[in-house]
């Protein structure tokens, strides 16, 4: 087991005690909202091109529940990121990391890889639940990548990235960051 690894399943554990009652809390609001299943799951592709099952908590209607819209549920889940929460699952499989970047599905990877060669090179660390593009709050494709292309696995730098981002969500993706990084 490398040190990655060993660091993802450290950290599950107080993870999980931390953020198992909000996750049950958001998926009983999930389920009371609308009815619907409380999991979403998305193919995306993960390292090195396989791939996963990526597990959400729902913040959308179903076409069971009504017209496609963001549920009163999903606005909070996904404002606090606690609709991530169910990707400790992925981790915990091996799927993915804590930390890394973002899995993509087949689709935006090919139509990103097209628009910026090269992109796809994020295929070689084991995608996260959050990384550095996250925590700096990227929104173009050449940031996205420079930060992916910076980001070295280590100890410090994953506890680093994994301190902004709890932070980013408790103050709010936007103001989080203004903290976070000011510039």
């Amino acid at each position: 087991m490398d040190s990655k690894r060993l660091l993802d399943l450290t950290l599950l554990i107080p993870g999980s005690i931390v953020y198992g009652p909000p996750l049950v809390l958001a998926a009983v609001a999930v389920k009371l909202d609308d009815g619907g299943p409380v999991l979403f799951r998305q193919p995306r592709v993960g390292q090195h091109g396989h791939s996963i099952d990526v597990l959400k908590l729902r913040t959308m209607t179903t076409p069971e529940t009504g017209p496609q819209r963001v549920t009163r549920a999903g606005r909070l889940l996904r404002r606090t990121g606690l609709d991530e929460l169910p990707q400790f699952l992925n981790v915990l499989r091996g799927e993915m990391s804590l930390v890394g970047p973002r899995p993509l599905t087949r689709y935006d990877l090919d139509r990103l890889e097209a628009q910026s060669p090269g992109f796809s090179r994020r295929l070689r660390h084991k995608p996260g639940i959050t990384g550095l593009a996250q925590v700096h709050g990227t929104r173009s494709i050449t940031d996205s990548m420079a930060f992916e292309d910076a980001y070295q696995p280590s100890a410090v730098a994953d506890l680093r990235i994994l301190a902004r981002t709890v932070l980013i969500n408790l103050l709010g993706k936007q103001r989080g960051r203004r903290a976070v990084n000011p510039t």
